[in-house]
């Protein structure tokens, strides 16, 4: 794995590149449990303008490191925490949120696979369930805890969550607050596997690895924005958007080298992404 670190750089956030296009961004303060403070959003969100803008990373893999994957806000950053939240403003929120919310994960052109190495909760939750795939390590605790704290669902937790469990699932776990497990994760949809501690990272790399290889970037972008877009759509509307961007997609490359790699049986040569160049007339990211 190449460190694609600058000099100096703040290493809240690790940020690594394989030879074949992933992306790796570890939160790095596992003194903390990762819990989410001002140094690692800046951080985590430069690293996601990094990957998305580089044409050779594919795939977006997201872990922390230690025993959690962010087991929520930073509250002790906020010192006197009755002073501070009584003081508290949009300014000084965004000082510990970051300039972006977790949704923003769901506009990248590049899928986004959390590894969940542990404790996933409040806003470190919300930033999982906003990652395109989930794999979640065995006994790896969960919790929307934010009625236990007097919040309401942040950040668009109350967005996401239902898509992914159903309503009655969502305002359980949200109006509970309660604590679970990996297992129970996974039988409510929220994880796609769960895997032993040991065993996670290489499980998910070999995942990133193989979307990398033989998936196309393009195809994967406008993927993932009919995905999100459509939850939005009615089916006829989505429907006939999908045939526009169909047409588009078959003026591209990536249509003969898919199907002549596989009538060849060989890995596809598909061209990186760039999307520094915009978007495109549908919305989609410059391809």
């Amino acid at each position: 794995m190449i460190t694609a670190a600058e000099p100096g750089q703040d290493h809240a956030v690790i940020y690594e590149v394989t030879p074949s296009g992933v992306a790796v961004m570890t939160l790095n303060r596992p003194d903390r449990l990762n819990t989410w403070g001002g140094d690692i959003a800046t951080a985590f969100y430069a690293g996601l303008d990094r990957a998305e803008v580089d044409p050779a990373v594919r795939v977006i893999v997201l872990t922390g490191r230690g025993k959690a994957f962010c087991a929520g806000a930073q509250l002790s950053s906020m010192g006197n925490l009755a002073q501070s939240i009584e003081n508290t403003d949009q300014r000084k929120l965004a000082s510990l949120v970051g300039d972006r919310q977790p949704y923003h994960l769901t506009s990248l052109s590049k899928p986004v696979v959390a590894a969940i190495n542990g404790s996933c909760v409040g806003i470190g939750l919300t930033q999982a369930l906003m990652c395109d795939v989930r794999f979640a390590a065995a006994g790896a605790k969960f919790a929307a805890s934010f009625a236990r704290r007097g919040l309401i669902a942040e950040y668009g937790v109350s967005w996401i969550l239902p898509r992914l469990t159903g309503l009655g699932v969502a305002l359980d776990l949200l109006l509970s607050g309660r604590t679970f497990l990996a297992d129970e994760a996974a039988e409510l949809g929220l994880v796609k596997e769960v895997v032993p501690a040991e065993q996670l990272m290489k499980r998910v790399m070999d995942y990133a690895e193989d979307i990398a290889q033989y998936c196309s970037p393009a195809s994967m972008a406008v993927i993932k924005r009919q995905t999100y877009g459509d939850a939005m759509r009615e089916i006829a509307d989505a429907s006939s958007r999908s045939d526009a961007l169909l047409q588009e997609s078959l003026r591209r490359p990536d249509v003969i080298e898919g199907v002549t790699s596989f009538l060849e049986k060989r890995v596809p040569d598909f061209p990186g992404l760039s999307v520094a160049a915009g978007k495109d007339h549908h919305g989609e990211p410059g391809l």
